[in-house]
């Protein structure tokens, strides 16, 4: 059988990003350690990734992501958080409990899409937030339930992004991680930033 190139040079490219980072695997360098430095540079890049996004973004077999990321969380390198179905990992040490769950969040499409419509407009309606991302008005509801149980959004009175500064700078940094509606926000993200020494 041959070797799976593509994986291989996916690999190499996430291990040069791990072998950099402070975590990095220390020790003997074989495959395993070059496997397990992609996934922590995967999860340098792409904090709060699930299973199967890490597993198929490193073109590993399930059984190989399920031994690799094992191994880093019990060896203290990377945590893991649980969201509903999911359970999505971090680089350990790098994301408070809050930015944990904000990244979770901001992994699905329709909350991700509503915190960035709500910083770019902070009195859009629900049947604006709706419109905007073409869901149903009930899904706005659903999600604006969710989001403000986890601390994320306040409904008191409309919605309204709670710690809008993490949340921004956590889509700002992680960005093309997202998708291109995300990148094209983090681009404009300067415009929404009050600076008033």
């Amino acid at each position: 059988m041959g070797i799976d190139e593509d994986k291989r040079a996916t690999l190499r490219r996430f291990a040069a990003v791990g072998a950099a980072s402070p975590l990095a695997v220390v020790g003997n360098r074989d495959d395993d350690s070059e496997v397990r430095e992609a996934i922590l540079g995967y999860l340098g890049t792409t904090p709060g990734a699930h299973f199967s996004k890490v597993r198929d973004d490193l073109k590993l077999g399930t059984g190989e992501a399920q031994h690799h990321l094992r191994r880093l969380q019990d060896d203290g390198v990377i945590v893991s958080h649980r969201d509903g179905d999911y359970r999505r990992f971090f680089q350990a040490e790098q994301f408070s409990s809050y930015e944990q769950v904000a990244m979770s969040y901001l992994r699905r499409e329709t909350p991700r899409g509503m915190i960035v419509a709500l910083l770019r407009d902070p009195s859009a309606t629900g049947v604006e937030l709706a419109d905007r991302l073409d869901v149903s008005r009930p899904t706005i509801s659903t999600a604006a339930s969710e989001l403000e149980g986890v601390g994320l959004l306040d409904t008191t009175e409309g919605y309204r992004v709670a710690r809008p500064e993490t949340l921004l700078t956590l889509l700002v940094r992680y960005a093309e991680s997202f998708d291109d509606r995300t990148a094209a926000f983090a681009s404009d993200a300067a415009s929404l930033v009050r600076y008033d020494p």
